[in-house]
């Protein structure tokens, strides 16, 4: 949960620093000014400005979008989606990713003159992109995906959300010298040598139309813990080629590093290592764009303070592939994700997985 890892650094540095309020609030200031923070829900007024939309309190939903760094002139894909969901009582949170490839109803779209239809979720974020002149802005097409992530879940709206460039995943791993975490199943690199450079491409694949371009020897990941340098994390949790269950063994291992950069952000080799935690405070400003409805990234910090990484729970959403002709079509969701969503907009995740504890996945 990105947007409460970032933000709770400060809030914990004030903890324990044993009442040094003053230093405290340095760093806070310096942090929350390292953060971008934009609209990312069409939410400004007529004056330009944010109105907070609500208190942070009751349960709420948050919203994270993974996009590879593009130029303004590429149509911007989200690659990953996870939403949060944290209950009234604030002291638990619960993961889910939704598949790129899920097949969906996308909203119109007047900023776009989109009309709407049924395409892969992940094009959402670009069919609200465009702002003229062959130019695009992911914090435009935000805005349509979570109207299109709203309709898929029947949550009415998102209390804040956040837009993380996959680049800067790396920089926070590296800023605290790697990241420790399990590997839950053997993973061959399609796109980074054992060194970390790129795999050289094909030249018949120069037009992206080769579904595999790469050749050459691959970075491969083993069954183990291990602890990871920032562009093995990244290129780690980006893989999808090769595994059995494609997207949704990727999506599991996006949660598996969640929570272990969250420990290892919160550990006192951390907190407690001003330097170090100046390093991570800068790169977590620079890796995300944040919207909190009208509340800062510290405000947020402070809301969610009881949530430690052992708290959070993923959950796996069942799914399947849909074939068509021999072709695949994208993905679709078993017909039990609905009664998971009405438990997530009612705040009873913990009753529905009682019922259901398939829905938990235990490998994180």
């Amino acid at each position: 949960m990105w947007a409460r890892l970032c933000a709770i650094f400060g809030c914990v540095l004030m903890v324990l620093s044993g009442g040094a309020l003053v230093t405290g609030q340095v760093v806070l200031a310096r942090y929350a000014g390292a953060v971008e923070t934009k609209d990312l829900f069409g939410n400004e007024t007529a004056t330009g400005t944010q109105e907070k939309v609500s208190d942070i309190k009751g349960a709420q939903n948050i919203l994270l979008v993974g996009i590879d760094p593009r130029t303004d002139t590429q149509t911007p894909l989200s690659d990953s989606i996870i939403v949060v969901h944290i209950p009234a009582d604030m002291k638990q949170a619960f993961l889910f990713s939704v598949p790129r490839d899920l097949v969906v109803d996308i909203p119109s779209f007047d900023k776009t003159g989109f009309r709407g239809g049924r395409s892969k979720i992940n094009a959402a974020m670009g069919y609200g992109s465009a702002i003229g002149g062959g130019k695009h802005d992911p914090v435009q097409g935000f805005d349509l995906l979570a109207k299109t992530v709203e309709q898929l879940t029947g949550i009415k709206e998102f209390d804040a959300g956040a837009i993380i460039n996959f680049g800067g995943f790396k920089k926070i791993v590296d800023a605290m010298d790697g990241v420790t975490m399990k590997i839950d199943q053997n993973v061959k690199s399609e796109h980074l040598q054992p060194n970390g450079k790129p795999r050289p491409r094909y030249a018949r694949c120069a037009d992206n139309t080769c579904d595999h371009p790469y050749y050459g020897p691959q970075a491969e990941y083993k069954v183990g813990t291990y602890h990871l340098q920032g562009w093995q994390a990244l290129d780690y949790v980006r893989q999808r080629y090769g595994l059995p269950k494609s997207d949704y063994d990727r999506q599991r291992h996006q949660q598996q590093f969640i929570k272990a950069m969250a420990s290892q952000a919160l550990s006192k080799d951390v907190i407690s290592n001003p330097a170090k935690l100046d390093k991570v405070l800068k790169a977590a400003g620079d890796a995300l764009i944040f919207d909190g409805n009208g509340h800062g990234v510290v405000d947020w910090g402070f809301a969610l303070k009881n949530v430690r990484s052992d708290d959070m729970t993923s959950i796996k959403l069942p799914g399947r592939s849909l074939i068509v002709n021999g072709k695949y079509q994208g993905e679709a969701l078993d017909d039990s994700a609905a009664e998971f969503f009405r438990a997530v907009s009612e705040d009873r995740v913990p009753t529905f997985l009682f019922a259901h504890p398939e829905y938990i996945n235990k490998n994180t």
